[in-house]
């Protein structure tokens, strides 16, 4: 199943240009899922069906079992349980059911997903959030702790205080599950991201801030969507100024989206026209769909490497891509098994490689957008030979 996951600036259009896209491939024959909460209602049409995210709804669920599971701890203290009637939905939960959505999109019998995500800066928060929080659970709660549970009562007398129940386990276990459905979804080779932009001053550093984001997270783009483009044959002298303002950002788009970063970062940027008004119905959407039909499969993004230069200059060098990325904004501290990796305003606690783990870190190196870690073996660690 293909899954294009579909943000931008805000206010660039990133909606219109999801259901557009969901629209045209149904009409084209495909089976196919928009997940969107705010798309317009889209007209009946063989094929396509619509996913609403429903945070509310979510929530009340999610809080309603969590209390039914701790009704005896909440006996004990005295307190008085929720009606469903009275739930609110609480800031925070609005990505959550998101993630719940983009789960389910990948269920089902339809050829192609695509999924209005947020703006920009909040899609890209939420498609890191499933492995974040998997592992800040693996660290609060660590797996193999369950195994002792029987041990709990002795445990809790010993150490004068009380041990987690099981159903903390039992619901982090399930939290466990789901989160890493998503993930799995979200690094699926069939996985790619479309991004919308409106060509302007702000276009190419949203773009850069994407493709930087992106990489750190190893996500591919397919293209980026330069949407209301201004006719280009006005005789109006004030439309005709803003066009070509209009027409130079977008040369800068197309140059930034192939130029700066390593072979395989190329990205194709489809135009699409301003229609002089909102979209009206689906003949005008059918006109703001990528004339692009999307591949089985995004061209994969480049493999982060380990190159051998123990011979020559005794080290390891580990080849991390970051299109875009700038010394000034980057970061990178060892911590145990992982290396923590901050470029710009972006932060990934990146599992090492195993033969790394063996190694200590000695420099680091920036060039053209390959960030180059040298690791040196530890001679207490590293194999010997003979």
């Amino acid at each position: 199943m293909r899954i294009i996951l579909v943000t931008g600036s805000g206010g660039a259009g990133r909606t219109t240009v999801a259901a557009a896209t969901a629209l045209a491939e149904a009409r084209a024959g495909r089976r196919v899922l928009l997940v969107s909460e705010d798309v317009e209602p889209l007209p009946a049409q063989d094929g396509l069906r619509l996913l609403r995210p429903r945070p509310a709804g979510d929530f009340r669920r999610e809080f309603l079992a969590l209390q039914a599971r701790s009704s005896t701890a909440l006996d004990l203290l005295g307190a008085v349980p929720f009606e469903e009637a009275e739930l609110t939905e609480l800031p925070g939960s609005r990505p959550f059911a998101l993630l719940r959505a983009l789960r389910d999109a990948a269920e089902g019998d339809h050829e192609l997903a695509v999924v209005d995500l947020p703006p920009l800066a909040d899609a890209l928060a939420l498609l890191a959030l499933p492995e974040q929080l998997r592992r800040y659970l693996r660290r609060l709660l660590p797996p193999e702790r369950q195994a002792a549970r029987a041990l709990r009562p002795m445990l809790a007398q010993l150490a004068g205080v009380p041990m987690p129940a099981q159903w903390l386990y039992e619901t982090t276990g399930r939290w466990e599950t789901e989160l890493a459905a998503v993930q799995a979804v979200v690094d699926a080779p069939t996985t790619s991201v479309r991004l919308v932009l409106e060509p302007g001053p702000a276009a190419v550093r949203a773009l850069r801030t994407a493709r930087l984001g992106l990489a750190l997270q190893r996500l591919p783009l397919d293209s980026v969507v330069a949407n209301r483009l201004l006719p280009a044959d006005s005789e109006d002298p004030w439309l005709a100024g803003l066009t070509a303002r209009q027409h130079r950002h977008l040369a800068e788009l197309r140059t930034a989206s192939g130029t700066d970063g390593p072979v395989g970062t190329v990205c194709v940027v489809d135009e699409l026209p301003h229609l002089g008004r909102d979209p009206r119905g689906p003949e005008d959407l059918v006109l703001l769909a990528p004339a692009r039909r999307p591949a089985a499969a995004p061209d994969p993004v480049p493999a982060w490497t380990v190159e051998d230069r123990r011979e020559e200059d005794g080290v390891l060098v580990w080849h991390i891509g970051l299109p875009g990325a700038v010394k000034e904004d980057l970061s990178l501290v060892r911590r145990g098994d992982e290396l923590l990796l901050t470029v710009g305003p972006f932060r990934r606690n990146v599992p090492l490689p195993a033969a790394l783990r063996r190694c200590t870190v000695t420099g680091a190196g920036l060039v053209e957008g390959d960030l180059r870690v040298r690791f040196t073996p530890d001679p207490g660690l590293w194999p010997r030979t003979p």
